[in-house]
C-alpha cells in the first residue's frame, strides 16, 4: 500500500459525489463507489481486467486495512464485485495492516504478492497468497512471510524471457529473483541504488535524495523496462523511470500523474487492455474520502512515440467503455458502473449479491448492447417485505420508464425467487438503470438479472398492425403476426 509511515505518524493527526441524476452529469470514476478502495493492480487474464485491491475501512483515520477485494471487467466501465477472497485471518504469521500487493499468473495459478505485519518480529513483511482462480480464494503459499526487512509495497512482475522479478520498497528498493514455483528466490535479496539520474532530484529532504517513495510498478514494454512509481511525500505524485533491464541502470523520465485529488498517496498499476492502455490509481472523491479513505480510479492513455509516458490528469468521467454489455445472458447483481446507494454481500447461491437497497437507490451500467430490442426483463431477488419493484430506466434514474417487476416478499434475504416482467423501449446500445423502489427501510437483494430479445418474424415486419389497435410495445414485438395481437380497440 503507498504510505511514508515515518511521515504519517505525524501527519495522521492533521489529516482527517456528487451524484449526478442524468445521465449526461454522470461521474463514472471513481469505479469502485460502495467501499473504499486503495493501492490498485490490474491484472489481464482471459478477455477481462482482474483488480485486485486493498480495503480501508469506513471512518478511518489510519490505514485500517484488513483484506484484500478483487474486481474485474470486460469493457472497463462496468466491474464485477468478488468481495474478499484473502485477508489477514489466511497468513496466520500476520496481525494486522493488510496493505497494499500485486496478483500474477503462472503455472495455471494465481500468486498475490502482499505486505502485512509479521506478528512475530512487529515488521512489515511480504506474503504470498496462491489460488487455482482469479477470483480466489487464496491460501497461504507458504505458511511464513516469503522475504521481510520492514519494507512494503511488492510488485511482481515476468519478463519475456520468463524470468520472475519482485520488488518492493519505502524507503528503499529492493528486488529478488523469484524462482519458477513463484515462492521462494535466488541471489538473494538485492538493493537498487536509488541515484538521482535514476530517479529523479528530491529537494528539503537530505535523508531522501530522490524522487523514489514507494509503491514500485515493474513492467516490460517494447524490450524497455518501466518503474512507475509514487514520487516525493507529502503529498505525492507519480512519476517514473526506465531501463534497458530489469535491474537496471534506471534513467529518471518525469511525472505521469502530478499531485491531485483529496488523498495525500497515490499507487499506480498499468495494463493494456483490448487494444488500449490504461492508468489505475487512487484518490479519495468518494463522499467521506480523503487520505484513509480511498477510492480506485482509471484512465485511459497512449504511449507516445517514443515510449514515453504522457502526463495524466484524474478525471470523474473515466475510460470510455472497450466493449459492450450483453444484456441477454446472465450479469451479476454486483456488477456495477456506478451505485447509489448499494452494499454487495455473500450469497447462499454463491458469489455476492446487490444488497441494502432502499427506496430510490440505483445501479448504472454502460454500454449495454440491445440491439433490435428486449422484451423482457428477469431477475433473481430476495427480500423480507412486500410492496418492492425494481425499475428498469433509461436516461438517468429517473429517466424513461422501461419496465417495472414487482418483488414479493420471499421470506428471507437470502430466500431467492425469480420474477419476470415486461419491458419496452429498450433498443441500440445504451447506458441502463435499475432503480429500486417502494416503502421505508431496506427493500430487495439483487444476486442477478438479464433480459429475454424480442422475436419479431419477417411476416410480423410484413404485416401492419391495424392502426384501430392500441397496443402496447411489448405486445407488438412479442407477436409473429397481426392476428397473434389481442389489444385493446381505440
Amino acid at each position: 500500500m503507498v504510505t511514508t509511515r515515518r511521515f504519517f505518524t505525524r501527519l495522521a493527526l492533521v489529516t482527517g459525489m456528487l451524484l449526478a441524476v442524468t445521465a449526461p452529469a454522470r461521474a463514472d470514476n471513481p469505479i469502485v463507489q460502495h467501499i473504499y478502495t486503495a493501492d490498485p493492480a490490474p491484472l489481464v487474464h482471459n478477455g477481462r481486467v482482474y483488480l485486485y485491491t486493498g480495503h480501508d475501512e469506513d471512518g478511518s483515520t489510519w490505514f485500517t486495512m484488513k483484506e484484500w477485494r478483487v474486481f474485474s471487467s470486460a469493457d472497463m466501465v462496468n466491474w464485477t464485485d468478488h468481495g474478499s477472497p484473502m485477508n489477514l485471518g489466511t497468513f496466520s504469521w500476520a496481525s494486522k495492516d493488510a496493505w497494499a500487493g500485486q496478483a500474477v499468473q503462472r503455472n495455471g495459478k494465481f500468486y498475490w504478492y502482499v505486505s502485512a505485519v509479521n506478528r512475530a518480529t512487529g515488521r512489515m513483511a511480504i506474503g504470498v497468497g496462491v489460488s487455482d482462480s482469479p477470483t480466489g480464494p487464496f491460501r497461504d503459499a507458504l505458511g511464513r512471510p516469503l522475504v521481510e526487512n520492514g519494507e512494503i509495497d511488492p510488485s511482481v512482475m515476468v519478463d519475456n524471457s520468463g524470468q520472475a522479478y519482485l520488488y518492493w520498497g519505502n524507503p528503499n528498493l529492493w528486488y529478488v529473483r523469484l524462482n519458477a514455483d513463484m515462492t521462494s528466490f535466488s541471489g538473494g535479496v538485492n538493493q537498487i541504488p536509488l541515484t538521482t539520474a535514476g530517479f529523479g532530484t528530491r529537494t528539503g529532504d537530505p535523508n531522501r535524495p530522490t524522487l523514489y517513495e514507494e509503491g514500485p510498478w515493474v513492467y516490460q514494454r517494447n524490450g524497455q523496462y518501466y518503474n512507475v512509481f509514487a514520487a516525493k511525500c507529502c503529498s505525492e505524485f507519480i512519476a517514473y523511470s526506465t531501463a534497458p533491464s530489469p535491474t537496471g541502470p534506471w534513467t529518471y523520465r518525469g511525472t505521469v500523474m502530478p499531485t491531485q485529488g483529496s488523498a495525500f498517496t497515490n499507487h499506480p498499476g498499468i495494463v493494456d487492455f483490448k487494444g488500449s492502455s490504461y492508468f489505475f490509481y487512487h484518490n479519495g472523491a468518494l463522499p467521506g474520502g480523503g487520505g484513509f479513505t480511498r477510492s480506485v480510479a482509471v484512465e485511459r492513455f497512449s504511449y507516445n512515440a517514443d515510449g514515453t509516458i504522457p502526463q495524466l490528469t484524474m478525471s470523474t468521467a473515466g475510460p470510455p467503455a472497450a466493449d459492450t454489455l450483453n444484456p441477454y445472458v446472465r450479469q451479476e447483481g454486483e456488477t456495477i458502473a456506478w451505485g447509489s446507494g448499494v452494499e454487495t454481500e455473500v450469497s447462499s447461491e454463491g458469489g455476492l449479491n446487490l444488497s441494502h437497497t432502499n427506496n430510490g437507490d440505483h445501479v448504472k451500467l454502460k454500454n449495454v448492447a440491445f440491439g433490435g430490442g428486449a422484451a423482457t426483463f428477469t431477475a433473481r431477488v430476495a427480500s423480507t417485505v412486500a410492496g418492492s419493484s425494481i425499475e428498469v430506466r433509461t436516461g438517468g434514474p429517473t429517466g424513461t420508464l422501461a419496465g417495472r417487476c414487482s418483488v414479493p416478499s420471499t421470506g428471507a434475504w437470502q430466500s431467492w425467487t425469480t420474477v419476470t416482467c415486461p419491458v419496452s423501449g429498450l433498443t441500440g446500445t445504451r447506458d441502463l438503470y435499475l432503480r429500486f423502489a417502494g416503502g421505508s427501510g431496506y427493500l430487495l437483494n439483487l444476486n442477478w438479472w438479464q433480459f429475454g430479445p424480442t422475436t419479431v418474424s419477417s411476416a410480423a415486419v410484413r404485416q401492419p398492425i391495424p392502426e384501430d389497435t392500441m397496443c402496447s410495445t411489448i405486445q407488438i414485438v412479442t407477436a409473429t403476426r397481426s392476428s397473434d395481437l389481442t389489444c385493446d380497440a381505440s
